[in-house]
């Protein structure tokens, strides 16, 4: 399966709200709202699934070039949906209001152009693209078309990310100078293939492949690098990475474990490691502060105040509210192992990560408001992921000023 047959034949900080307004029109809040989707797999089927929870939306039409997907999708939408081989029949339909673009990411660049060139609104999963080119180009389309799109990075959205960042951007945990964020799990990564047809392989697991996919650090790590972006409200100067496939001889292209660093401005760093051996860690995200450290799971977030020693970095305020410690000129330094205080949401802003971020897409439409995760958003972690796989294909420091443009 290459990348031609792929197109079925196409041709070759803290929870801000946005409301800048486009030429779209506002839509009544009690409108029944048409969605389209290109590439119901896997994810695309999970999203489906998430919208249609949304009072007042449909999915009127669906495209995938592997033919068992339609009618698994026509189990989602409980209808004899309309089902098309070739996305650009589907765009041609007149009562799509959204375009959901689930294909490989090598793909969207190509899927979410087309489904703003043809006037439609659109939620494109991430990464944004697979090139530091290909975002740029989106990035564009998107201003240039009038038309609102957001990004599937759920997590920006997620209520207890929103409120870390709020406590961040308080100064709860004084100044933030690093995170490590790690997304480890054992399994392979690699999905059965009906019949174990070598026809399909690229198809089902093109995530393994570089000709669609861009790995562990695009799939896993955009989530980690988008949070990092949104603290340090920046994107990296530089990069540094390395991975491999050192474990899974199975015929996959992109690396098994991933490790990469970035530089943000004034020396603030994002640590990212994907590994695919091991889970004693799973997934997490640990904001280091001069004055306490947030941990960020899946599932909620905890805070943890950092005491003050003599020459530590403790913000006095901070120190104030927890005190000094004194002790011998030298101790083991332990990890911390006492109890920390969960991340209160705030009523009224719990939900699903996932239902959250659909929501507020359809809400986006229906008030003709910009998306939080907007093309912006998008741009900014789609170039770091980019350059990230770079800086781990060139075994070299990437200076991202060689490579992008503001």
């Amino acid at each position: 399966m290459n990348r031609r047959e792929f197109l079925g034949g196409a041709g070759a900080l803290a929870a801000s709200t946005f409301v800048e307004q486009s030429s779209a029109a506002k839509l009544p809040a009690s409108s029944q709202l048409n969605l389209a989707i290109i590439g119901p797999g896997s994810r695309g089927q999970q999203l489906m699934r998430t919208f249609l929870r949304v009072p007042g939306v449909r999915f009127a039409a669906l495209c995938d070039i592997y033919e068992p997907r339609w009618d698994q999708a026509r189990k989602i939408t409980g209808e004899n949906t309309r089902a098309f081989r070739d996305y650009r029949e589907l765009l041609s339909a007149k009562d799509i209001d959204a375009i959901i673009v689930s294909t490989p990411l090598s793909l969207h660049s190509e899927h979410v152009t087309a489904a703003l060139d043809s006037g439609h609104h659109v939620y494109g999963e991430k990464s944004m693209a697979l090139t530091v080119e290909e975002c740029g180009q989106m990035r564009d389309a998107v201003k240039k078309s009038g038309k609102h799109y957001q990004i599937g990075l759920q997590y920006h959205y997620a209520p207890w990310y929103r409120e870390a960042i709020r406590l961040i951007a308080s100064g709860k945990i004084g100044q933030v100078t690093q995170i490590y964020s790690y997304w480890h799990r054992n399994n392979s990564w690699r999905r059965p293939v009906p019949n174990n047809d070598p026809k399909l392989e690229r198809l089902i697991n093109w995530r393994l492949y570089r000709e669609f996919s861009g790995g562990l650090v695009a799939e896993l790590g955009s989530h980690h690098i988008n949070f990092a972006n949104e603290v340090f409200g920046a994107i990296p100067e530089s990069a540094v990475g390395s991975g491999g496939v050192d474990f899974w001889k199975d015929g996959r292209e992109t690396p098994d474990n991933v490790q990469v660093t970035y530089r943000y401005p004034g020396g603030k760093t994002l640590f990212f490691s994907a590994i695919t051996t091991n889970r004693f860690i799973g997934c997490q995200v640990q904001v280091c502060g001069t004055g306490g450290t947030i941990v960020l799971t899946e599932a909620d977030g905890t805070y943890y105040y950092e005491p003050k020693l003599g020459a530590s970095a403790v913000p006095e305020g901070l120190a104030v509210e927890h005190g000094v410690v004194t002790g011998a000129s030298y101790r083991a330094e332990l990890p911390y192992r006492g109890q920390g205080q969960p991340i209160a949401v705030p009523a009224g802003t719990q939900g699903n990560p996932d239902f959250v971020a659909c929501n507020s897409f359809i809400d986006s439409l229906r008030n003709n408001q910009r998306p939080k995760a907007n093309e912006d958003v998008a741009w900014n972690c789609g170039v770091t992921v980019a350059l990230g796989n770079y800086a781990i294909d060139h075994e070299a420091r990437v200076k991202f000023a060689d490579h992008v443009r503001a």
